[in-house]
This record gives C-alpha cells, structure tokens and sequence, in this order.
C-alpha cells in the first residue's frame, strides 16, 4: 500500500490546517476563561489585597509555559508533533477540577501551573504544524489564520465567562466551561489530527538538497535567539514585551476598572475587546507582512500598544474609554503577534526551525512573569494608573528597539519558489 502524497501549501492541505486551526481556537478558549474574572475571584473569593499576589497566577501560568515551549521546540522533531501535542490537552484535564475544589489561592496557582504547560504544548504544535504544512511562500497568513483563531476563542471566552459570572457563580463558570473545551479538544486531537514531520522533510530537502542538516542543539538554539543573531534577539525582546503588557491587560486591567466602579458585565466587554481585534485583524496583518516585511508591522505594532497603554492610564477608569484603549491595543498587538514568529521562522532552516521558534516562545512567554511582578509591584507601590504608565513606556522602548536591531533579509521576505508536491521518502 503506497503512502499517501506529501505536498507543501495552505490548498493542498486544507482539511488538516483547518482542523488545527479548530483546535487552536480551543487552546484561546481554555484560557480565555480566566481573562474577565480570576483576578476578580482572587479579590473577592479568596480575601488577596496584594496586586502582586493577586497576579501570582499569571507567573506561574508564564513560567510553566515558557519552559514548555522550550521543551516542545527541541523535543518536537524527535517526539512528534501530535504526541505533544495530545500530551498538551492532558495537561488541561487537572485544570478545572483544581479550579473547582481549591480551598485556597495556591490550588488556583496550581492550576495555572497545569494551564501554562498546555498552553505551552498545544499553541506551540499547532503554530508549528501549520508552518509545516504551507511551506515557506505563506507563512505570514498560515500564522495569521492560527493566532487569529487562537485569539478569537481568547476572546469570546473572555467575553462569555464575564456575562455569566453576572448570573452564576464566576468559579463555576470556569469549571464546566474548562472541562468541556479540555475533554472536547482532546479528543479531537487523538481522533483527527494527524503529524506533519514528513512535511518538513520535504521542505528541507527543497531548501538545500546538496546537504542533509541535523536539528540544532538546544544550547546552540538558545543563544542564537536569545543574544547572538541580531534579528532573533530583537523578536525576542519584542514578544517578552508584548506579552508583558498582555499580563497587564489580562491581571492589572480588570482590578483598574473594578476599582473605578466597573461591573462584572462591562469589565468583560473590555477584557473581550482587546483579543477580539487582535484575533480578527491577524488575519490581515499575517498575510500583509509577506508582501510589504515584517519589521514595519512589528514597530508599529509596538508603538501603538504604547500609546493605547498611555490613554489607558490617563482614562481614570472611565469604561468607554478603556474600550477605545482595548481596541486599539489589540489592533497594535495584531500587527506584531504573528508578524514576529514569521519573521523568526524566516531566519532559519526548516529544520532548525521548531527550536528556534520554541526558544522565542520562551522568551515571549517570560514576559507574563515579567508583567505579573514589573505591573504587581508598580500598582502596589503606586496605583494602578501607574503601572499601565510604566508598561506603555517599556512597550515603546521595545518598538525602538526593533527599529534599530532589526535589519537584513527579515526586512523585505522573498517569494519562495512553488514546491511541486512529491511522495514522502
């Protein structure tokens, strides 16, 4: 029996990148739910009147998320793609029964121990396996559609979890609600997703197919993206940032409102604005970066999260305004989050790819642990309005960074050859 024909691009593989995409939406959603209430539930439930307390959930969500994108990348090749991530959405399972019997904050951070690792493991596979399967020409909108998707059920989980927790018990609402995103998602993944690392073979084969290249060290990965490649390390830093202002947005942002007098109802809208347009306009923004670059999309993305930061922190509180500030954070945002793994992916080999992206994942996802303490600390030492202050000043820093760090091929991506497809070896 011949084995079915492997072939690069977002038509030939339509079913396969839709369904990952699906599964993607299910990844957003599982910690969407979290966005509108958990600081919330952390005030009122548990008695926490430390910011840095309160926020100790998204630094352990980060730090188990960071680590497990590093180990996805380096362990995706030799493992598979779809063994982690099955393994990921097993992770979930602990989630919402942690959730749902915790008799105090540190079951909550357990939880979100769990909640980073599949977070960790399961976005990290289906950015990857995406990229597989489209090959080089459009990657820009393979990353869009998945980070749109992803986003997308950030967002109407956010959205939903707030409305009900108007009505029912917000703990509640995140116990049935986690454990039928992880249960259906799981299942889907272990019936219907199918592994992509005959699809890299191709790739790399039509890269250069004079030379056979082994996968990188992990040690050699880590310091090429972290500080040695010039293009790599200002992706890095510019994900850690733009992932910190996300935990203020995710930690600080509802507190803020609150404070001001906000409802549960209207702190949701705000909580689900912000990914709503990130997750829509990356659609757009993935696909217009391979034709005009990335570093363009990801300066000014940065420099508009900043300002949007800067009026939220002048806004006083004031729910229409944190709105407009929302919508314009995540247009920003939606021009830098799938424009920077793109630009990542394009400094590197096929097979070095998956390591290198996991390390920049690593980096970005740090950003959570940053935030939670650079944003718990200000607002406790200051205000509120302070800490979205400080983080509107580190984002634009970043947005320079980039525009001076970031030069050569990333610039202006070439067009890819067309690939004929071909029967895997």
């Amino acid at each position: 029996m011949s084995r079915p024909r492997v072939e690069l691009g977002l038509r030939e593989n339509l079913a396969q990148f839709s369904l990952l995409v699906a599964v993607n939406a299910l990844v957003g959603a599982m910690v969407g739910l979290e966005r509108s209430t958990l600081p919330l539930i952390g005030r009122d439930n548990f008695g926490l009147t430390s910011s840095v307390a309160v926020l100790s959930f998204i630094c352990a969500f980060g730090l188990a998320k960071s680590f497990t994108n590093l180990g996805a990348g380096a362990l995706a090749q030799r493992i598979g793609r779809r063994r982690l991530l099955i393994g990921g959405w097993a992770m979930a399972l602990p989630v919402p029964l942690l959730i749902g019997l915790a008799p105090s904050w540190g079951w909550i951070v357990a939880a979100n121990v769990f909640l980073g690792a599949n977070q960790g493991l399961a976005w990290s596979m289906t950015v990857v396996m995406k990229i597989d399967l489209v090959g080089p020409a459009r990657r820009g909108l393979a990353l869009g559609l998945n980070e749109s998707a992803g986003y997308g059920g950030v967002a109407l989980a956010a959205a939903l979890s707030g409305w009900l927790a108007a009505d029912f018990v917000a703990r509640d609402v995140l116990v049935v609600g986690g454990a039928a995103i992880a249960v259906a998602a799981l299942l889907v993944s272990l019936l219907f997703v199918r592994d992509t690392g005959s699809h890299v073979a191709l790739e790399q084969t039509r890269h250069d197919p004079d030379q056979e290249e082994d996968q990188p060290r992990l040690r050699d990965a880590f310091t090429d993206a972290t500080y040695r490649r010039p293009a790599l390390r200002s992706c890095s830093q510019a994900g850690l940032v733009n992932n910190l202002n996300d935990a203020l947005a995710w930690g600080i942002v509802p507190l803020f409102l609150a404070a001001h007098g906000a409802s549960t109802g209207e702190i949701g809208l705000v909580a689900g604005l912000y990914p709503a347009v990130w997750g829509l306009a990356q659609i757009w923004t993935g696909h217009w970066s391979d034709s005009v670059g990335r570093k363009p999309l990801i300066v000014a993305g940065m420099l508009a999260q900043a300002a949007a930061l800067a009026v939220l922190s002048a806004s006083g509180g004031a729910v229409g305004v944190a709105a407009l500030s929302a919508v314009a954070l995540g247009a920003g945002t939606a021009l830098v989050y799938p424009t920077l793994i793109a630009a990542v992916s394009d400094a590197v080999t096929p097979v070095a790819r998956s390591p290198i992206v996991g390390v920049y994942r690593f980096w970005r996802d740090m950003g959570y642990v940053a935030g939670g303490l650079i944003a718990g600390l200000a607002a406790d030492a200051i205000d509120f309005s302070a800490a979205i202050g400080l983080v509107a000043a580190l984002t634009a820093v970043s947005g320079l960074w980039v525009a001076i760090d970031l030069h050569g091929t990333l610039g202006r991506p070439r067009r890819a050859p067309r690939i004929r497809p071909e029967a895997a070896p």
